[in-house]
């Protein structure tokens, strides 16, 4: 197989996966190009991304554009002569960038589009209650995630899991397909075809704060599909009131929920009642099944499960109701 010359577009570890694995298949990747490095933490140190500390540790050429119109990041790249270019979890690239090689940029989507384009596809789909997703590769165009198909290929979303387990498996197949579709490209062996048309597209626009927060009026199967779709993040959270001595309304304290099950018993109380079972077990009231807590965090707190949560936890000082 022909071994093709890479710049390769990405920022965290999901990208580095396929990073490792074009070079593992015997391509060049004679270029990386991700995101400035920018302050974090409270020491407010410098943090660079995934993809540059692997490119660092590896000697590989890297880039880091404010501005990808810039002449002088354009020209960088026109001088590296790369066949391909790949791009996973990066930004938006402009026409001057992305019509640069031969053989097109195409980037690695972790959904099966065209259902879930956009920045949080992993997530938007647990929270939907899907059972299948997968990943796409497709060449860019001037609008997001709409570019002609290369390759797809699908996993299962089973009950159990949650945006981290999933994101595992799609950065996995995300390098296979990458890999894949590099190897069609080199051949000629592929025709890119249009994302076909569908009644009802799913869009998975990024994650805000609302979007986090837990509705209790909602379903057992509701709630928990929200909550694991966003677990262990950003991670769903909602409300307990901490009591005031002086009998002043009480004071929001956020409780962010990691893991929580199902029961078989209907639900009596309001939506978001805390019950109390036996000092072990947490349940809350939804519109139909209690949902039992398994692992959380307070605001404050590290995060426990909830056997270590109840055991010093003071229920007494707070809201019996979630909200």
């Amino acid at each position: 197989m022909k071994q093709l010359r890479v710049v390769f577009m990405g920022t965290p570890e999901f990208a580095v996966a396929t990073l490792d694995a074009i070079r593992q298949a015997g391509h060049e990747v004679v270029c990386v190009v991700t995101t400035p490095d920018k302050p974090a933490g409270r020491g407010q140190q410098m943090h660079c991304s995934d993809v540059k500390n692997y490119a660092v540790a590896n000697q590989l050429p890297v880039l880091q554009p404010e501005k990808l119109k810039e002449e002088s990041f354009v020209e960088a790249l026109r001088g590296y002569a790369a066949d391909v270019f790949v791009v996973v979890a990066f930004r938006m690239l402009p026409q001057s960038v992305y019509t640069i090689p031969p053989l097109g940029t195409f980037n690695v989507h972790a959904s099966l589009l065209p259902q879930y384009r956009g920045a949080a596809p992993i997530q938007r789909a647990i929270m939907n209650g899907e059972t299948e997703t997968g990943v796409t590769t497709f060449l860019l165009d001037e609008h997001t995630d709409t570019g002609a198909l290369l390759l797809q290929k699908s996993v299962e979303i089973t009950h159990d899991d949650n945006a981290g387990t999933l994101h595992d498996k799609l950065m996995s197949l995300g390098a296979e397909v990458a890999v894949e579709t590099l190897a069609l490209l080199a051949t000629g062996n592929v025709t890119p075809m249009a994302q076909p048309e569908v009644a009802t597209l799913k869009p998975a626009p990024k994650i805000f704060k609302e979007d986090m927060h837990i509705c209790w009026d909602e379903t057992a199967e509701h709630i928990y599909n929200h909550v694991r779709g966003l677990s262990p993040y950003p991670t769903a959270f909602s409300y307990i009131g901490r009591l005031n001595p002086d009998g002043t309304e009480p004071t929001p304290c956020v409780l962010k929920l990691f893991d929580i099950r199902i029961t078989d018993r209907k639900s009596t109380e309001i939506p978001g009642k805390i019950m109390l079972i036996a000092s072990k077990e947490m349940l809350i009231s939804t519109q139909n099944y209690d949902i039992s807590v398994k692992i959380l965090q307070i605001q404050g707190k590290s995060k426990m499960k909830i056997e270590d949560f109840m055991a010093g936890f003071r229920f007494i000082n707070y809201t019996d109701y979630l909200y």
